[in-house]
């Protein structure tokens, strides 16, 4: 690990925005957990609640890490990756996580555990593209950005709806690393040899992540519209 690598700090770099821009459903999730909750046992939930779903992320996200090393796992989590990325931006309106407020403090981790457990799906596959095979890096982004995520979620969740074009961005990051991480499995890896398709593959997933997206997404307000 060279910390004075430019692609060290591009690689940590993409994992604190990616847990930023997948996570703000996870602020919407504690809050409604320890809702009911006395003040005292409400700051117990979060910490409880947040420490447990971060150790169980990790632990998820190292695993896929070694995963992506076996040849096309990479180049299928990154076509996955890129159908995460263009739903991000069609359901960018909000979904219903059925999530329930608690009536005490265990029941209230408990709550907060499983429903991270359930939307982790994205952001494991999509830092452990970034990380690109490096636990270090990877424990260190998550260790910098979940704390981040828990106080700031809510203010980009807020931004996000003032200026829809944030989420843009955060999906065209995420079709850039799905396109980073074809070119880095183990079988397409010649495809990063040939300089054209070195730049294309990435630039022209993120480009195509947002065209198709928001496409998706107006179709969408089109039918509702019509519907009504």
């Amino acid at each position: 690990m060279d910390v004075t690598d430019i692609s060290f700090w591009s690689s940590l770099l993409s994992i604190l925005v990616i847990n930023l821009v997948l996570s703000g459903d996870n602020a919407v999730v504690i809050a409604l957990a320890t809702l009911n909750l006395e003040e005292k046992d409400k700051k117990l939930g979060i910490f409880w609640g947040t420490f447990g779903a971060v150790i169980l992320r990790i632990a998820l996200t190292a695993v896929a890490a070694m995963l992506l090393k076996i040849p096309f796992v990479q180049a299928v989590g990154g076509l996955l990756l890129t159908w995460i990325a263009v739903k991000l931006l069609k359901d960018q309106d909000g979904e219903d996580h059925h999530t329930k407020s608690a009536g005490n403090l265990m029941d209230a981790i408990k709550i907060i555990i499983f429903a991270d457990l359930l939307m982790s799906l994205d952001n494991v596959l999509a830092v452990a593209g970034a990380a690109g095979g490096n636990l270090v890096l990877l424990i260190l982004g998550l260790g910098i950005s979940i704390p981040i995520v828990i106080f700031g979620s809510t203010l980009l969740s807020g931004l996000m709806k003032k200026w829809p074009w944030l989420v843009s961005l955060g999906a065209g990051l995420l079709g850039y690393t799905a396109g980073e991480m074809v070119l880095n499995d183990s079988y397409f890896h010649f495809l990063s040899e040939i300089t054209v398709l070195e730049y294309l593959i990435p630039w022209g997933l993120a480009v195509l992540v947002v065209i198709i997206g928001n496409v998706i997404k107006r179709s969408k307000e089109k039918v509702k519209e019509e519907n009504r």
